[in-house]
């Protein structure tokens, strides 16, 4: 018996209530990276690198999971290299900005990604943005100040890390149209796969250039790295790519606002990190935009 897909064929989509499971999901595996950088003994983009390669097996085992009885399969098309090379970007200016300002604010003007995301759709793409998204997006952002809350700082000295921290969320926003794009041919899990080995590659030049150092150096080093490959962009970037095959991109670029919320949930329970009231009202911020900003 012959299969009925072909080569051309794309690969069956996600229900929106599986898509925003799946979107809520990669949240949750995006918003625990932090973590596992920290845990790295390995600079900023050597831990960048791992994160993408590690990933490459598991994404190669979906993928022939995924496309079990297909001819083969679409190559890289411009979408995929484009959406490799934006999260290659994000990744990079992150970490920069990571070594150049406070945490705090690397990870507030990050979560900026939806205002990039909302900008490129209404110019570019030309698509009518509702007042109940822009009510949304006003929360979230506002939730997002409150979660980082006294630590947001404007200081002279880290302007120039505070730059590298929105151009991260240019990246991101980007990135979001690229796979949202590549996901009219491409299944998620080939997606995923070939998007990321674009990045690995670009990554990999980085680090050669800008790390002293490229291997971890103990086994914490290696189980974070690895947790970073497996957990965050295998299981984070994939479970994306499944949810922007069926949710709109502007929505779905508010939920990621749920990184935050996890982040902060995650510091508390590991490491211990105390949550203000302030900050229980930014989640509670973050996750009322979400709802105001849904698709009817």
């Amino acid at each position: 018996m012959t299969s009925s897909l072909t080569p051309d064929t794309p690969a069956p989509r996600a229900s929106k209530a599986g898509a925003f499971i799946a979107l809520l999901a990669g949240a949750l595996a995006l918003g625990i990276s932090p973590v596992f950088v920290r845990l790295a003994d390995v600079g900023p983009f050597a831990s960048a690198f791992w994160r993408a390669l590690l990933a490459l097996p598991i994404l190669f085992l979906w993928m022939k999971i995924a496309d079990r009885g297909r001819l083969g399969g679409p190559g890289y098309t411009v979408p995929v290299v484009l959406a490799g090379l934006f999260f290659a970007g994000d990744l990079f200016f992150w970490h920069l900005s990571i070594l150049n300002t406070t945490i705090a604010n690397s990870t507030f003007l990050a979560t900026t990604a939806p205002v990039w995301v909302i900008l490129v759709a209404w110019l570019w793409f030309k698509e009518r943005i509702s007042v109940s998204t822009l009510s949304g997006l006003a929360l979230c952002i506002a939730g997002g100040a409150a979660l980082v809350g006294d630590s947001l700082q404007i200081d002279r000295s880290r302007l120039i890390g505070d730059a590298y921290g929105a151009t991260t969320g240019i990246f991101f926003g980007l990135y979001f149209h690229a796979i949202r794009a590549g996901r009219l041919t491409h299944g998620a899990a080939r997606l995923t796969l070939q998007s990321t080995a674009v990045t690995a590659l670009v990554l990999f030049a980085v680090a050669l250039m800008l790390e002293p150092r490229i291997l971890p150096q103990s086994l914490q080093g290696w189980l974070a790295v690895l947790a970073l490959g497996m957990l965050t962009h295998a299981a984070g970037q994939g479970l994306l790519s499944v949810a922007l095959g069926t949710l709109p991109t502007v929505f779905s670029s508010l939920v990621i606002f749920l990184e935050a919320v996890i982040a902060a949930l995650f510091a508390w329970v590991v490491l211990g990190e105390a949550i203000s009231l302030v900050q229980v009202a930014g989640g509670a911020a973050i996750m009322l935009g979400i709802w105001v900003a849904r698709p009817r």
